[in-house]
């Protein structure tokens, strides 16, 4: 018998997580999911990739405005490089709606 855990992929927990979200529990599982400093790693993340999207103001200047080192602007924006138009599009949807 060999031993496995019970999630071993990721959409096993974007399926997870969608499942909290149609019973309002989602904040609840992020909450016990991650410790403070990873919360606080992923604000930080949609805030670089907002800021890249926005193209306003320059790597650096996300750095200094986040409190976050420029490798890890470069790692968003690397990510950012590697999505399709389409992809894009979405993220544009999601993270930046009409009048922001």
């Amino acid at each position: 018998m060999s031993l496995q855990p019970e999630y071993q992929d990721w959409q096993q927990l974007m399926t997870l997580l969608d499942n909290a979200t149609q019973q309002e529990q989602h904040d609840m599982l992020l909450t016990m999911l991650m410790t403070a400093d990873e919360r606080e790693a992923l604000i930080a993340r949609v805030n670089i990739l907002c800021e890249l999207m926005k193209g306003d103001i320059s790597q650096r200047q996300i750095s200094q405005m986040l409190g976050v080192g420029i490798a890890t602007i470069t790692r968003g924006s690397n990510e950012l490089k590697s999505c399709s138009e389409d992809q894009k599009a979405h993220l544009e949807q999601l993270l930046l709606p009409k009048g922001t």
